[in-house]
């Protein structure tokens, strides 16, 4: 993917002149422009905030809303908490993990899909649940998955 230098420099001017510098802003809004934070993106608000790459690193692998490699088409999280467990969130990251051929933190080959896991969403009444594309989906069975995945990973799959 091309990095645009003139949106990462658009980004900076935005907060440099901020007293305290808010990189985690600056971050977030490269990571929402890119759906993840390109390498050279952050050299380049290393330069221009001349700060170290370690620093912006550091805050890229701390916070779980950063990804340092690019996300897919379309973003799930399983949540893994108690009461999603105990009602079959295992089965269902198993079916989509075999499904759409990826494994929890990774993106699938075709770029369609990422899948994570989270410990807990607090919507525990519902579970077990996945926020698919920032919506929560509750209740989950087997066969609602394919719902909502809507078949298309078996054209994917065929075509990667």
């Amino acid at each position: 993917m091309n990095v645009d230098i003139t949106k990462i420099d658009q980004i900076v001017e935005k907060y440099k002149d901020k007293d305290d510098v808010p990189y985690i802003s600056i971050l977030q809004d490269i990571n929402d422009e890119y759906r993840y934070l390109p390498e050279e993106a952050l050299h380049r608000v290393s330069k221009k905030m001349e700060v170290p790459m370690s620093h912006l690193y550091s805050l890229a692998t701390f916070y779980k809303c950063f990804s340092l490699v690019p996300r897919g088409d379309h973003e799930i999280q399983v949540c893994m908490g108690t009461a999603c467990h105990v009602r079959g969130a295992s089965r269902i990251l198993e079916k989509l993990t075999r499904d759409l051929q990826v494994r929890p933190g990774q993106t699938s080959e075709n770029g369609k899909f990422s899948l994570d896991t989270v410990n807990c969403v607090g919507a525990c009444a519902q579970g077990p649940l996945v926020v698919f594309d920032g919506k929560y989906v509750g209740k989950l069975t087997l066969n609602k998955i394919e719902k909502l995945l809507g078949g298309n990973h078996e054209k994917d799959k065929k075509t990667s």
